[in-house]
C-alpha cells in the first residue's frame, strides 16, 4: 500500500507534468504569431524552431548527470521556472536577435524538465509498485490542450499578455509542487548499488527503448508538422475541416492514456507496446491510402491511439533497467525524443519535396512497424513484476 508520503509525491508529480504541458503549449501554439511578429520566412522559422529540440537534447543529457548526483527534485525546482521565464521572454522579445537566446534557454530548460519529471514519475511508480506513468502523461496532454484553448480564447489580447498569464500559474504550480517531490534518497532503491554516474551505465539494454522513442517521435513529428498540409493539399479539405486531423490525433492520445495504466497492469508493457505499434502502423497506412477527408481524419486518430503508449512505457522500462534510480537511463531515453522529432521533420519534409506527401508518410509507417519488433525490450527479464493495485 502506498504511504501518505507516496501519495504526496504523486500529487506533486501530477502538478509538474501539468505545468510542463501548459508551458510547452504556450510557446508552441504561438509559433505562427511569432513568425508574423518578426517577419520570418519559412526557412528562417524552421531553423529557429530547430534550436529547441537540439538544445533540449543537451538539457536532457545534462539533467542525467546532475540528477545522478543531486536527484531530480532540485533539478526541477530550478529548471521548471526557467521554462516559464523563457516563454514570457519569447513573447516579449522585440527582435530575432533576442529571440534566439530565449529559444536556446527554453530548449535547454525544457529538455532538463522532460528528463526530470519522468525521473520523478518513475520514482513514484517504483514506490507504488504499479504502472502510473500513463496518468502523468495524460495530465500533460490535458494541460497542453488547455494552453491551446486559452490562446484561442484570448486571441484579441497582446501576444506578450497571452503568453505571460499562463506562466504565472506555471511558476506558482512549480513552486508548490517542488516542495513535495521525491527527494534524492527517495528516488533510490535500498540495497541496490548505483551505477557509475560518469557514463558507465550500459547502453545495450536501453537501445530498444531509445529506438522506439526515436521512431515514436518521427511519427509524432510527421503528424504534428504535416497533418495540415496533408489535409489541405492531398485531401483538399477546407479551413473548418483541416484542424480536425490534429484534434483526432490529440483526442485519441488523451483517451488511450486515460486507461493506459490499467491496460499495462493487466496485459504487461511489452504486449501494450506491440499492440500500439500495430495500431500506429495501420493508422499511417490509412493516411497513405486515405481516399477522402473522413477516413483521413480517422487514420490520424489511429496513429494517436498507437503512438500514445510508447513514451510512458519507454520511461517505465528505463527505470526498471536502472534499479539504483540514478536517472541516467531515463535521461538517455528522453534524448531520443528530440532526435526522433528532428529526424522526423527532416525525413518527412524531404520525401514530400522529392516525391509527394502521401509517399512521405510511408517513412513513419515503416518505423511504427519496427516498434512492434522492439516491444520485448519493454519488459526486461530483470524487472520485477508489478504487484496488484
Amino acid at each position: 500500500m502506498p504511504s501518505p508520503r507516496d501519495r504526496q509525491a504523486r500529487a506533486a508529480t501530477y502538478v509538474v507534468y501539468a505545468v510542463q504541458g501548459l508551458s510547452f503549449a504556450s510557446l508552441l501554439i504561438q509559433v505562427a504569431n511569432l513568425q508574423a511578429k518578426h517577419g520570418l520566412d519559412e526557412g528562417t522559422l524552421t531553423l529557429l524552431l530547430l534550436i529547441v529540440p537540439v538544445f533540449a537534447g543537451v538539457g536532457s543529457v545534462a539533467a542525467g548527470s546532475f540528477a545522478a548526483r543531486k536527484g531530480s527534485k532540485p533539478l526541477l525546482r530550478i529548471a521548471q521556472p526557467v521554462v516559464a521565464l523563457a516563454v514570457v521572454l519569447a513573447g516579449l522579445a522585440p527582435n530575432v536577435l533576442l529571440l534566439v537566446p530565449v529559444l536556446l534557454l527554453f530548449g535547454v530548460a525544457v529538455g532538463a524538465v522532460d528528463a526530470g519529471m519522468n525521473m520523478q514519475g518513475v520514482a513514484v511508480e517504483r514506490r507504488y509498485g504499479v504502472q502510473v506513468l500513463n496518468g502523468f502523461h495524460c495530465v500533460w496532454s490535458v494541460l497542453s490542450m488547455a494552453g491551446a484553448l486559452w490562446a484561442s480564447a484570448a486571441a484579441d489580447l497582446p501576444l506578450a499578455v497571452i503568453m505571460t498569464l499562463p506562466m504565472v500559474l506555471a511558476v506558482a504550480g512549480s513552486l508548490y509542487a517542488g516542495r513535495d517531490l521525491c527527494t534524492f534518497e527517495e528516488e533510490k532503491v535500498d540495497g541496490v548499488a548505483a551505477n557509475d554516474t560518469s557514463g558507465g551505465f550500459p547502453w545495450r539494454p536501453i537501445i530498444p527503448l531509445c529506438l522506439a522513442m526515436g521512431f515514436l517521435y518521427v511519427g509524432d513529428a510527421a503528424v504534428s508538422n504535416f497533418n495540415t498540409v496533408f489535409m489541405k493539399d492531398v485531401l483538399e479539405a477546407g479551413p473548418r475541416v483541416i484542424p480536425l486531423a490534429y484534434v483526432a490525433y490529440q483526442a485519441t492520445t488523451l483517451a488511450v492514456r486515460l486507461g493506459g495504466d490499467f491496460a499495462v497492469r493487466r496485459y504487461g508493457p511489452a504486449a501494450i507496446v506491440r499492440i500500439g505499434g500495430v495500431i500506429a502502423t495501420l493508422g499511417f497506412l490509412g493516411v497513405v491510402l486515405a481516399p477522402n477527408q473522413p477516413l483521413g481524419i480517422v487514420a490520424f486518430g489511429l496513429t494517436g491511439v498507437g503512438l500514445s503508449v510508447v513514451a510512458p512505457q519507454s520511461f517505465s522500462a528505463a527505470g526498471k533497467l536502472d534499479p539504483a534510480g540514478t536517472g541516467v537511463a531515463i535521461a538517455r531515453v528522453n534524448l531520443f525524443n528530440y532526435v526522433g522529432f528532428i529526424v522526423g521533420a527532416a525525413l518527412v519534409g524531404g520525401i514530400a519535396d522529392a516525391a509527394d506527401m502521401r509517399v512521405a508518410f510511408v517513412a513513419p509507417l515503416v518505423l511504427a512497424a519496427v516498434i512492434i519488433l522492439l516491444a520485448p525490450g519493454f519488459q526486461p527479464k530483470q524487472a520485477a513484476e508489478p504487484s496488484a493495485a
